[in-house]
């Protein structure tokens, strides 16, 4: 009987642990919530909504977001896209100068004669083809898709201007116009926005919820690992930069029929912003890491700013240039820096030792 009491205690106390334990789980994983990439894009939309009110009185309106929503349309419609060929450790720098062909060739398409319902069609496989030349060089060829891409910039902005000139159209049908410009459904959102939900849909649930999605992850982590794990890397590559191709022609109609003009020097510069906007979503330069939640967020972010700066009075619109060009510096050390915390932060915990000892 008497060893029989002495076991009680223990026993009663036993409970009480994973109470313990599950209250620290819980505050772990607030901790980890909260020091996610994520977590600081919201932090930062806030304090812009904040600051963008006191800067002028228009900055939380309809017509705010609307007028904002469309002017950073085309930029986020490329940005899916690319947010896959960065995460795979590649990079697409021709992307507006796709965008300018395909604008360019609608233009010069519907001069000759053919609606609108075909030249879309044609300009998206016009894109789709120069992704393919991006990817087959990088791939078949072993090229490094920074230098390829750059040449590609120029070689498809120099053609969108032999297709058209200096020329521009600007008599699309009304119908067309009106859908690139107008809003959905009577409501304040663009109809271009709902064309980007519905493509972020289906590229998150490629990137986060296929098997290809999770070979993109394991080629931009370790491209050789990938390999011999019986991935075809060049295939998925060659892939993705089709998809970059084809969505920067889409963007590229977009903006046409968006605006009323077809002409082979729009888009000047969109390939600084959509790479800013995919890098400071948490997309790291390097491959492997990064979600399309954080470059929907980042774009948020990114057409918030720049409305900000274009409604104020004090404030000159070249500083759009500068912040956008800070944010590029900033979304490449910062995912660097958080991670490198947290690593530290890991290994003093690992090396910590335990209570009682």
């Amino acid at each position: 009987m008497q060893a029989e009491s002495t076991t009680q205690p223990p026993a009663a106390a036993a409970p009480a642990a994973p109470a313990d334990r599950g209250g620290e789980g819980r505050a772990g994983r607030l901790r980890a919530l909260l020091g996610r990439w994520e977590a600081l894009l919201v932090g930062l939309i806030l304090v812009t909504f904040v600051v963008g009110q006191s800067l002028s009185s228009e900055f939380l309106t309809a017509d705010s977001f609307t007028t904002g929503s469309l002017d950073l349309s085309e930029v986020a419609l490329m940005a899916l896209a690319l947010t896959l060929v960065i995460i795979a450790a590649e990079i697409d720098l021709s992307v507006a100068s796709v965008l300018a062909l395909s604008s360019a060739i609608a233009a010069s398409l519907w001069n000759h004669g053919l609606p609108v319902e075909l030249i879309i069609p044609l300009c998206l496989v016009a894109g789709a083809l120069c992704g393919a030349f991006n990817g087959v060089l990088v791939t078949r060829f072993g090229l490094p898709s920074l230098a390829v891409t750059i040449g590609t910039l120029a070689l498809f902005r120099g053609l969108a201007f032999v297709v058209i000139g200096d020329e521009s159209v600007t008599d699309f049908p009304g119908v067309w116009t009106d859908r690139a410009f107008g809003n959905f459904a009577g409501t304040f959102i663009p109809d271009t926005i709902v064309l980007f939900a519905v493509l972020a849909v289906a590229f998150g649930v490629l990137l986060h919820a296929t098997p290809f999605g999770r070979s993109v992850y394991a080629i931009g982590a370790n491209e050789e690992a990938a390999y011999f794990a019986g991935l075809r890397v060049k295939r998925i590559k060659l892939i993705l930069f089709v998809l970059s191709g084809t969505i920067a022609a889409l963007a590229g109609i977009v903006i046409s029929l968006r605006n009323s003009t077809a002409a082979a020097n729009v888009g000047q510069g969109f390939e600084l912003t959509t790479i800013t906007a995919v890098l400071l979503g948490g997309v790291s330069i390097f491959g492997g890491r990064g979600t399309l939640i954080g470059v929907a967020l980042a774009l948020f972010l990114l057409g918030a700013i720049q409305k900000a700066l274009l409604l104020s009075d004090s404030i000159s619109s070249y500083w759009i240039q500068i912040v956008t060009g800070t944010l590029l510096v900033v979304s490449v050390l910062g995912p660097n820096v958080v991670r490198r915390v947290r690593e530290t932060r890991r290994r003093r915990s690992s090396q910590r030792p335990e209570e009682g000892q």
